[in-house]
Parts: structure tokens; C-alpha cells; sequence
């Protein structure tokens, strides 16, 4: 076991960032096309958090064009360049499984506390 803590505690990144469930964030992940490399945005609602050490994970969600489109980022991954704070969202629960059922801004009260802080994930 003592291996494998170890080998977790070098797969992890330094700063990952203060981001919750509730919050709007944009996510820059890694793409390679070609022999080229660039980043791609994914802005949205964390709906949820799961997992521990290196292994952890959260899934951000999105509408398109008035369809829901999920994504799920390692949080240590290194396809993961930053994680962007746009909004800070207060809300009551650990999952927000139910945001797929209703569309807009119904469904978060959201802080104006925090406006776009950057960290790298």
C-alpha cells in the first residue's frame, strides 16, 4: 500500500484550484490534431465531485444550443492545463444531478463574490 500511496502522491499536481460544486468554471484541456497541440475550453456547471487523491474527478455541464452536454476531467490529469473560477455558486446539495432536469438560471443562486479567478488545475 505504501507503493501505491506513493506512486498517487507523485501523479498529483501541485495547485489544482478552489473550485465546488455550484461554480461556474471554464476548463482548458489539452488537444492534440495532428502533430499540433492547442487548448479548448469548456465552460459550465460543476454538478459534481468525485474520488480522492489522483484519482479524483468532476463533471461539468453545459447547455448547446438548448442540449445538455456533460464532461467529465481528471483533476490531476496532465490533458488539463487550468481550471478558470468564472462564477461561485451557493448551492445546498454535493450533487446537481437534478440540473439536467431543469434548464437556465432557475436552478443556482449564484455569488458575484468571484469574478474570474485563474488557477491552474
Amino acid at each position: 500500500m505504501k507503493v501505491l500511496k506513493e506512486i498517487e502522491e507523485g501523479q498529483k499536481k501541485k495547485s489544482v484550484g478552489n473550485f465546488k460544486v455550484g461554480d461556474t468554471v471554464k476548463v482548458f484541456s489539452k488537444i492534440l490534431e495532428g502533430g499540433k497541440e492547442r487548448l479548448q475550453g469548456f465552460e459550465g456547471i460543476i454538478i459534481k465531485r468525485s474520488g480522492h487523491g489522483a484519482r479524483e474527478n468532476f463533471t461539468v455541464r453545459k447547455l448547446v444550443q438548448g442540449i445538455g452536454v456533460e464532461r467529465t476531467f481528471p483533476i490531476h490529469s496532465p490533458r488539463v492545463d487550468r481550471v478558470e473560477l468564472i462564477k461561485s455558486g451557493k448551492v445546498n446539495r454535493a450533487k446537481l444531478y437534478y440540473l439536467r432536469k431543469r434548464i437556465g438560471s432557475r436552478a443556482i443562486k449564484v455569488d458575484d463574490a468571484v469574478v474570474n479567478e485563474s488557477a491552474a488545475a
